[in-house]
């Protein structure tokens, strides 16, 4: 079965780059050899929910592309089921940029870092707002607790498909916590 995510990111002019510049056979292989890449699998749900951000592609009515950075709790991007992701939507900074674009255009792309194990999913999804007073069953269930940011929405996302990048190029970076967890041991030896 060709890989959904394949279908889409490889049109034409990609394929005949590939081509021209000798991956288009690879490309081909893997993707005959691929199972379904459009369902949330064990891997793809634990390495989602244990993101702390991820970066959203969405388009304008225009066409130009937009990416903004999301970030929030780990876990705060939720596996409703294997082709369904979904994040509430905190009050922000009130340019709904990314909410707007999907109003004229549904296309979503997702990129998830995993930056110290050189790790990176691209997913490509439908996307749709959900207004927190039209489903409060659905904001609950998206709510983080103990984080104090009013939702406004939830961003929900019918995945289409997705690919597991190369980590040739992921330089490994650490955030706060991940440094405090690695030389917590070291500190407690040497006391």
């Amino acid at each position: 079965m060709p890989s959904r995510f394949g279908e889409i990111a490889f049109t034409d002019r990609v394929r005949a780059l590939q081509e021209q510049h000798g991956s288009r056979a690879a490309y081909a292989r893997r993707a005959a050899q691929s199972g379904p890449t459009e369902l949330i699998g064990p891997d793809e749900r634990a390495f989602i929910e244990a993101r702390d951000s991820f970066y959203l592609a969405t388009v304008s009515e225009t066409g130009w592309p937009y990416i903004q950075h999301r970030g929030g709790p780990p876990g705060f991007l939720h596996v409703l089921d294997e082709r369904t992701l979904a994040f509430a939507d905190f009050l922000g900074n009130k340019q709904y940029i990314s909410t707007g674009n999907l109003e004229g255009n549904a296309r979503a792309a997702l990129i998830l870092m995993d930056y110290p194990n050189q790790a990176r999913l691209k997913i490509l999804a439908h996307a749709r707002s959900v207004e927190a007073q039209d489903d409060p069953e659905l904001m609950a269930r998206l709510a983080s607790p103990g984080y104090k940011a009013k939702i406004e929405r939830a961003i929900v996302f019918d995945v289409e498909g997705f690919d597991w990048n190369c980590p040739q190029h992921i330089t490994p970076r650490y955030t706060a916590q991940e440094i405090e967890t690695l030389f917590a041991g070291e500190r407690s030896g040497s006391e």
